[in-house]
């Protein structure tokens, strides 16, 4: 298991995500971002917009997925 924060993945908080994997921790930081909004947290829009916008552009999308697989690799085990 190990953990990203929001902050690590492009949003503007410490929110922890945990996970096996850095799917888990990415699908946990969309989740977290859509909730955030959802409940009128307006520094998360901004971050929300472009987790959606990236697979809108895929090139783009795809470098920041990858990027962020990396330092979840770089990152110790919890």
């Amino acid at each position: 298991m190990k953990t990203m924060s929001c902050r690590q993945l492009g949003g503007p908080c410490d929110h922890a995500h945990h996970g096996e994997t850095a799917d888990d921790v990415i699908n946990a930081q969309d989740q977290h971002l859509r909730e955030a909004v959802e409940r009128g947290d307006e520094a998360h829009q901004p971050a929300l917009a472009d987790m959606q916008g990236r697979w809108k552009r895929p090139v783009s999308g795809m470098k920041w997925y990858r990027q962020a697989k990396k330092n979840f690799a770089a990152l110790p085990p919890d």
